[in-house]
């Protein structure tokens, strides 16, 4: 992930490997990173159970907010893909209950946005 797509807010992929091996004491028996993607700080990872949600507060970093969203509580999501002039593509994330989007995340052109599309839809809809 490159350090101007990082600055712009654009979020690029990271190895489950390496999410694995630095977030899994966060995880459940038999539970997996699947997917994942590194903004600046903040880390989103899916898992073959959940979406979790890591955000890195204030200038020292040392206080971290960890959110857990089950699949089954995400109504719908929407992904709008990179155009020629367009330096990113955008998912949204809708929970239950809400009107707006509760989650709204940026990637850079070098996330395989369709893969993600199709492992959001296996865990929402399968």
């Amino acid at each position: 992930m490159g350090l101007v797509s990082s600055l712009m807010g654009n979020a690029g992929a990271v190895e489950p490997s390496m999410l694995q091996e630095q977030y899994g004491k966060l995880f459940t028996e038999g539970e997996e990173a699947e997917l994942g993607f590194k903004l600046v700080r903040d880390v989103f990872i899916f898992t073959n159970r959940r979406l979790i949600l890591v955000d890195v507060q204030g200038l020292t970093g040392k206080k971290t907010s960890y959110l857990s969203v089950g699949y089954k509580s995400i109504s719908r999501f929407s992904l709008e893909t990179s155009g020629h002039l367009d330096l990113d593509a955008e998912l949204k994330i809708w929970l239950s209950g809400e009107d707006s989007p509760t989650i709204d995340k940026q990637f850079n052109k070098k996330v395989d946005v369709y893969g993600l599309q199709k492992l959001l839809a296996s865990h929402v809809m399968g």
